[in-house]
C-alpha cells in the first residue's frame, strides 16, 4: 500500500479551500484513512471548514471502537457535519460554510467509501471508473434525463451542490463497498481536476507509470493547463503489496 496527494491552488484563485488526508498505515480501527474535503463559504470560512472537517473526522476515528469501517466513516461524517455547523453559527464570518468530503478505507482487496458533495473517488485499471455520485444541482439534472452529461460540463449552475458537510439538515453520505484488484488504482480529488479533466484522459495520465507523485503532478498540471479554475486536490493510491 502506498499514496501520494498533494494540493494545489489553481491559476483562477487567490486562495486554497481544499484540505487533503493521507495515511498508510492505522488510524484507529481502521488500517489507513484517505480524505479530500473542498471547503465553501467565502475565502477565510471555506480554508476552515475543510481543514476543521477533515480534523473532526480523523480525531473521531482515532479516538472510535467501531471496526465496521462503514458504520465508522457514517458516524464520523454525521458528527463532523454537525460540529461544522454549530461553529458556523457562533461566528458570524463563518455563517454558511460547509464542505465537500470523500474518504475512503482499503482492507485486503475490499475498498469502503463515503462521499457527501461533488469530490470524487475513480478506480484506475483497465478503465476508469467513477465511483462516487456527485450530490449537485447538474447532477441531479443529468439524472433525472433534463440535461445531457457533455453539457453538463459546462453548465451556469455546475457549482450548486446538493448537499454538503454543516448544512442545517443531517448531512448523510453515500457509502460503497467494492472489491479492487491490486494493479488497480485509487484516484481521490476535488472537482478542480474533475471539472477541468475528462476521465479518459485521467485514466491515461495515471496509467503512464507507476510513480504516485509524478502521477498527482502530472493531473495538476494538466487541469492547470486546462485554466486552473478552481483548487485542485489529488490523492493516489496503489493497492499492490510491491509498491
Amino acid at each position: 500500500m502506498a499514496s501520494f496527494g498533494k494540493t494545489d491552488t489553481g491559476i483562477k484563485r487567490d486562495s486554497n479551500q481544499d484540505s487533503i488526508f493521507m495515511c498508510d498505515s492505522q488510524v484507529g480501527p481502521l488500517p489507513n484513512l484517505y480524505i479530500v474535503a473542498d471547503g465553501m463559504g467565502g475565502h477565510a470560512a471555506g480554508d476552515f471548514a475543510s481543514q476543521y472537517a477533515i480534523r473532526l473526522v480523523v480525531d473521531f476515528v482515532k479516538k472510535s471502537t467501531i471496526e465496521n469501517p462503514i458504520s465508522l466513516l457514517k458516524r464520523a461524517f454525521v458528527y463532523a457535519s454537525n460540529e461544522v455547523y454549530k461553529e458556523a453559527e457562533k461566528d458570524k464570518y463563518k455563517n454558511g460554510m460547509g464542505t465537500t468530503m470523500v474518504a475512503a478505507v482499503i482492507i485486503g482487496n475490499e475498498l469502503y467509501i463515503a462521499n457527501i458533495g461533488d469530490s470524487r473517488l475513480y478506480v484506475i485499471g483497465n478503465e476508469v471508473k467513477q465511483i462516487t455520485m456527485d450530490h449537485s444541482l447538474v447532477e441531479e439534472l443529468i439524472r433525472n434525463g433534463q440535461l445531457d452529461r457533455k453539457k453538463g460540463r459546462n453548465h451556469p449552475e455546475k457549482n450548486i451542490i446538493t448537499r454538503a458537510m454543516g448544512s442545517r439538515d443531517e448531512a448523510m453520505p453515500d457509502f460503497f463497498q467494492i472489491t479492487i484488484d491490486e494493479n488497480d488504482k485509487v484516484l481521490l480529488c476535488s472537482d478542480g481536476l474533475s471539472n477541468m479533466v475528462e476521465d479518459d484522459e485521467i485514466m491515461d495520465i495515471v496509467c503512464e507509470n507507476d510513480d504516485l507523485e509524478r502521477i498527482v503532478d502530472s493531473l495538476i498540471s494538466r487541469a492547470n493547463y486546462y485554466g486552473g479554475n478552481d483548487n485542485i486536490s489529488v490523492i493516489v493510491i496503489s493497492a499492490s503489496s510491491e509498491v
